[in-house]
């Protein structure tokens, strides 16, 4: 474990206030058994929501909006890569800034996704609409290591977030009917927590994430700080994930190349 990995906490991981109580087979597995009854009701209403969600109504966004990608302008139209369905992250940007001053919940939420292949299996196609300037951002996309799609949204962000608040990250979702677009969904703020795995991970453990607005019972391992400090996404000044690619010699450095 290097430094960067090392965070602080109010009791050390092995201190006895912070355990939950210790208790027999057989009383743990009723207590559990009450708790699944709940979580299954919760996954039905997950279901539920779903089915809701894809009988929303949706609204016709100009297809020729313009993004710019590798190869210079592109139409929103051409970001599905020829599939019928897209989501697209908006993510945010600080122009100007080193790696370090990026957003570390953009940081967070995209480094989760990975694997494309079951999106494309069922017609999607996966991107990333930048709200910052395409080579500033496209380096701290190879910094990262990340391989989707990446656009940059600046040439049509009002059009495209409409209504929203530009500068904020949204997840988006887009069809296509021959060369007409359609906006089916979005949400922003903790709706993006769709794509991570880890605090649904974090969520299974006993003690959970650790920031500052959880339920939580006393004496468990908590995030340091104030309550600005709600969540714990940086360590040491960094993104979380960025060390890693710090300690591989990658450059951070952001400033396009002539």
């Amino acid at each position: 474990m290097t430094e960067h990995d090392k965070n602080k906490r109010t009791h050390a991981p092995d201190r006895g206030p912070a355990l939950p109580p210790v208790t027999d087979r057989a009383a743990f597995q009723a207590q559990l058994d009450t708790l699944r009854a709940r979580e299954k009701a919760h996954t039905r209403e997950g279901d539920a929501i779903a089915a809701a969600r894809r009988r929303l109504p949706m609204v016709e966004v100009p297809a020729d909006l313009e993004l710019t990608g590798p190869d210079g302008p592109v139409t929103l139209l051409d970001t599905f890569e020829g599939r019928h369905q897209l989501i697209a992250y908006y993510f945010m940007w600080h122009p100007g800034h080193d790696a370090a001053g990026q957003c570390e919940g953009c940081t967070w939420v995209t480094t989760q996704v990975q694997e494309l292949s079951y999106l494309h299996s069922r017609d999607i196609t996966y991107a990333v609409f930048c709200q910052g300037p395409y080579e500033e951002s496209r380096r701290y996309r190879d910094f990262m290591g990340w391989q989707m799609p990446w656009y940059s949204a600046l040439p049509s962000q009002d059009q495209l977030l409409t209504g929203r608040h530009v500068g904020m990250m949204h997840l988006v979702c887009y069809l296509r009917d021959g060369d007409r677009v359609y906006e089916t969904y979005w949400t922003t703020r903790r709706g993006v927590e769709t794509m991570d795995y880890s605090y649904a991970l974090m969520d299974l453990t006993p003690y959970g994430r650790q920031e500052l607005w959880e339920d939580t019972p006393p004496g468990r391992p908590r995030v340091q700080g104030t309550p600005a400090d709600h969540i714990r996404l940086r360590t040491n000044g960094r993104p979380i994930p960025q060390w890693s690619r710090i300690e591989a010699g990658r450059s951070d450095d952001l400033t396009p190349r002539s």
